[in-house]
């Protein structure tokens, strides 16, 4: 514990000192900026929002040094950051929005990286506040409160300046033994295939992204996140610890349609998720490699460089004080940047996710999903 406070404690400290300040240069603009230019306001927040996401990516990178191999066709990864997309992927561990992310500054779209999420995520100090500056959407998990955010939100992308990926997690939850379980007890009463390493999808979120977004949208990748059986599963915490991990993707374009019916898209990710169990990778697609840019490197270099530089400044300035107040505005500020990377950390973990509920299912005609 005391060796994981050491090391959370250095680096929460850049990280929050860094954002609160870019948290307030994005409000700036948003209130400057945005009402006049839409544009240009999404211009700046995606070079200001990267200066933020970058530091995340350097801890993957170069702290944990987590690998991520690539499996996808050349035509396709040609193609990655160069178009509009709607990415859709299952949720394996809890760090795979990272995975996203990481993947997106290897293809030059990081600040114009887009999710879905639950509305809880934009309330987290300093990463949650830049995504609700970014523009991602956020839901309630009720259908009824839903629906017109998730309409609005796909419309309001519409005339996005830069190439942008919209994630969207089709389970609905990460996935964890426990939710499995209970998916294969519904499918059983279902009378669906039962899964052995997927949950049951929820396709509302998708269907209406499709039928709002298909006009703009020309591309939609279909992700799968699997951890080789003989590597560790990674997670914040152990990013923190410097602990590496490796992490295959699988990523192909396909259809809106074989996503809508559920039932297709659970069996054909479930079965390449069992044979890479059984191969220990994917092997119908090419592996591409990825690279780990500096970029990252740089930017985590230079916020500490300027974070001491402060720290001396703060310092000299903290002589003049009675030593009593000293201390005390040290506990307490340290205590604080402790207790806010133990909540972004505790957010991450997979075990505070919700199962959500499904309906039973209808019969495909007579849902009529795409219109």
């Amino acid at each position: 514990m005391a060796i994981a406070a050491v090391i959370v404690l250095p680096l929460g400290l850049i990280f929050l000192l860094s954002g609160i300040l870019l948290n307030f240069i994005q409000a700036i603009f948003f209130i400057l900026v945005r009402p006049f230019s839409m544009s240009m306001y999404r211009r700046i927040n995606k070079v200001v929002a990267e200066l933020l996401w970058l530091e995340i990516i350097w801890l993957f990178d170069w702290w944990a040094d987590i690998k991520v191999d690539l499996f996808i066709d050349s035509e396709t990864f040609q193609l990655m950051g160069r178009e509009h997309a709607l990415v859709i992927a299952n949720h394996r561990c809890d760090i795979d929005w990272l995975v996203g992310w990481v993947l997106a500054q290897r293809a030059g779209c990081l600040g114009s990286a887009l999710a879905i999420m639950k509305k809880s995520s934009k309330y987290l100090p300093v990463l949650g506040w830049s995504m609700w500056f970014s523009d991602y959407v956020f839901l309630e998990r009720s259908w009824s409160k839903d629906e017109e955010t998730l309409k609005s939100g796909f419309q309001n992308l519409k005339d996005f300046p830069r190439p942008f990926w919209l994630a969207l997690f089709v389970e609905g939850t990460r996935f964890t033994q426990e939710k499995l379980l209970a998916a294969q007890e519904y499918a059983a009463s279902a009378g669906l295939p039962v899964p052995r390493n997927v949950l049951v999808p929820r396709t509302k979120g998708f269907v209406s992204a499709v039928n709002n977004m298909r006009s703009f949208v020309p591309a939609i990748y279909d992700v799968t996140v699997a951890i080789p059986k003989n590597e560790p599963r990674p997670t914040m915490l152990r990013m923190f610890r410097g602990q590496s991990s490796v992490l295959h993707v699988h990523s192909q374009a396909t259809s809106d349609e074989r996503i809508a019916r559920n039932k297709q898209w659970r069996c054909t990710v479930d079965a390449l998720l069992e044979h890479h169990l059984v191969e220990g990778t994917f092997v119908d697609k090419d592996r591409q490699d990825i690279g780990r840019p500096k970029k990252s490197l740089f930017v985590m270099i230079g916020w500490s460089c300027l974070l001491i530089y402060g720290s001396i400044k703060f310092f000299e300035w903290f002589s003049g004080l009675p030593s009593w107040e000293e201390l005390a505005i040290c506990v307490s500020f340290l205590a604080i940047v402790m207790i806010l990377m133990q909540i972004l950390i505790v957010f991450s973990q997979s075990e505070h996710s919700i199962l959500p509920k499904v309906s039973p299912p209808r019969e495909p005609m007579k849902e009529n999903l795409l219109q």
